[in-house]
């Protein structure tokens, strides 16, 4: 497909964003911002300051894909329009634009009942983002990614981390999860949100700690019991991995079973619930030694592998929310306002996608370097020429 076609098909993604501005009294389409703002965290941005910045460098280029008549606008003009419009419609219009790319050049996320798609939902607070004196009201965003290939699939955000509770639910709204298994720490182990999971044709594994203290009791006492009497004689499959991180030695523990007799008045009220798994992970470097274990609860038959996969890839998320920090310098970001917080946070994530998807082995800080560097590499990205 021709670049001049790709960049009808970003503008008609973009054209869904409703343009909240006084008709007649705007300077700059709200089309021609957007690309801006895309292209310029791409290249390295991390803020409206920097945005207007790579547009100053950049016009010509930009010029030959949106409109930019009126030359670029201030970040004050940036920073306006990224707090007025809907975080909702913006998602939509780059999730509809990734699918885009996806149809043109990239592979298909596989999505079938033997193969079915890991969604980690976790929240990470934006730090930079408080208003009060005490930091106390920074904003908290509650994402979801396809972590198989590190697709953000959409995000929340809530004025505190208390609240995750209330946002899960809405952001499963909008987002598909039909055939996918859905993983969530302990802020999410709740029944209404596992019945919402089994209603929309998903499958959960839900950490269990202390919000739910007699059923981590009960599973934490089954699966000792299993281990002294013999995991098999209990039903229990297992499985162990070993292997190096950040210098530290790592052997990890996997074990899941059908869900017991004695457990059944605490795990029906579970919609869907078939299991309860143990992950034990054990990391040495040197003389010093530490041990955590996890118990979980899962609408998935007890299948081992499947299981350690899920939980390897959860807490893969982690890395994600360290390149937000490392990467885009999301925690130093001043944006205040909810929105505006939450659609740059947003692009950060899409961004990530993008960068992700090109398979050169450098950093992605590399990348977004070569992005702001060489034109044609952005294109690539943007376009997936």
């Amino acid at each position: 497909m021709a670049m001049a076609s790709q960049i009808d098909v970003f503008h008609e993604c973009f054209d869904q964003v409703e343009d909240p501005r006084v008709a007649g009294r705007t300077t700059h389409p709200l089309n021609s911002i957007l690309f801006l703002v895309v292209s310029a965290v791409i290249a390295g941005a991390d803020g409206p300051d920097e945005i207007e910045s790579f547009g100053d460098e950049k016009l010509d280029w930009l010029s030959k894909y949106a409109d930019f008549e009126a030359g670029i606008p201030s970040h004050d003009t940036i920073t306006r329009v990224l707090s007025l419009i809907k975080p909702a419609e913006f998602q939509k219009a780059l999730l509809q634009w990734h699918a885009h790319l996806c149809e043109m050049n990239w592979d298909h996320e596989i999505k079938d009942d033997d193969h079915p798609v890991h969604v980690a939902i976790d929240g990470k607070t934006v730090r930079g983002s408080y208003t009060d004196a005490e930091k106390s009201d920074a904003i908290h965003i509650v994402s979801a990614w396809a972590t198989e290939n590190g697709v953000a699939l959409g995000q929340t955000e809530v004025d505190s981390k208390s609240n995750e509770i209330t946002a899960i639910p809405e952001l499963l709204e909008l987002i598909d999860i039909s055939n996918a298994i859905v993983t969530l720490d302990a802020m999410g182990c709740q029944k209404s949100i596992a019945e919402k999971i089994i209603d929309e044709g998903g499958d959960y594994v839900f950490a269990v700690k202390d919000n739910h203290p007699k059923l981590c009791a009960a599973i934490a006492e089954h699966f000792e019991m299993a281990h002294n009497e013999g995991l098999t004689t209990h039903g229990v499959r297992s499985t162990t991995t070993k292997g190096k991180q950040a210098g530290r030695d790592e052997e990890r523990f996997y074990a899941t079973g059908p869900i017991p007799e004695s457990l059944r008045a605490l795990t029906d009220q579970w919609k869907g619930a078939k299991s309860i798994c143990q992950a034990n992970t054990c990391t040495s470097r040197g003389d010093k030694q530490t041990s955590d274990i996890r118990y979980y609860i899962s609408s998935r038959p007890a299948r081992v592998g499947e299981f350690a996969n899920s939980a390897r890839r959860h807490w893969g998320i982690e890395s994600m929310h360290w390149v937000l920090d490392v990467v885009f310098h999301e925690d130093s970001s001043r944006l205040r306002t909810k929105n505006a917080t939450s659609n740059m946070s947003f692009t950060r994530r899409f961004v990530t996608t993008l960068l992700k998807r090109d398979t050169r082995k450098k950093s992605l800080r590399r990348k977004r370097k070569i992005a702001g560097w060489n034109t044609a590499f952005l294109e690539k990205l943007l376009f997936a020429a």
